[in-house]
């Protein structure tokens, strides 16, 4: 009778998850992503698997997206090399991989300006803030990179922690 009640309740609970709808954590099966590229100019994220270009993603950038960030509330995407260094399962804004935003160059040059260079930078979902403002705003972020949360979440998957990302004007 134990065992019957057991059964029971892990088949509930196998049929609430599964009601919830589909996972946002996905699998990854193909070539490692070796190197993303961010052209601001262009609103473009590329995934690079070596030389072959895995993908391409639209994408919006902070509220003053022209120039590199320099303080903290600047409103600037960073330009530069930086690399993914953790991230965020429980975003506000879906899902996040963080950008290794400020490096010791950073720190420096707004030391010589007397500000705080700022930092949480990820590329991440809209979430609900970013599907209220991503209709009317293009670049809608304090600074970050942003994508849709469909898109996230493949990215979340297909991009490791340690990746470069190279941020081009």
């Amino acid at each position: 009778m134990r065992r019957s009640l057991i059964l029971t309740g892990a088949t509930l609970v196998v049929a609430m998850v599964a009601s919830c709808g589909p996972s946002k954590f996905k699998t990854y099966d193909g070539p490692p992503v070796t190197q993303i590229t961010v052209n601001k100019s262009a609103r473009q994220m590329l995934l690079f698997s070596g030389d072959a270009l895995l993908g391409a993603y639209p994408v919006g950038l902070g509220n003053e997206p022209v120039g590199h960030k320099t303080a903290s509330g600047d409103g600037k995407t960073p330009e530069g090399t930086y690399y993914i260094d953790r991230r965020n399962p429980d975003s506000a804004y879906h899902l996040s991989l963080g950008v290794s935003y400020p490096d010791p160059n950073d720190v420096a040059a707004s030391n010589l300006l007397g500000v705080d260079p700022g930092g949480d930078i990820f590329i991440h979902g809209q979430g609900p803030e970013g599907r209220a403002k991503a209709p009317h705003l293009r670049d809608w972020t304090a600074g970050c990179i942003a994508v849709t949360d469909d898109q996230i979440e493949d990215l979340y998957a297909m991009i490791q922690d340690g990746t470069p990302i190279t941020i081009n004007p």
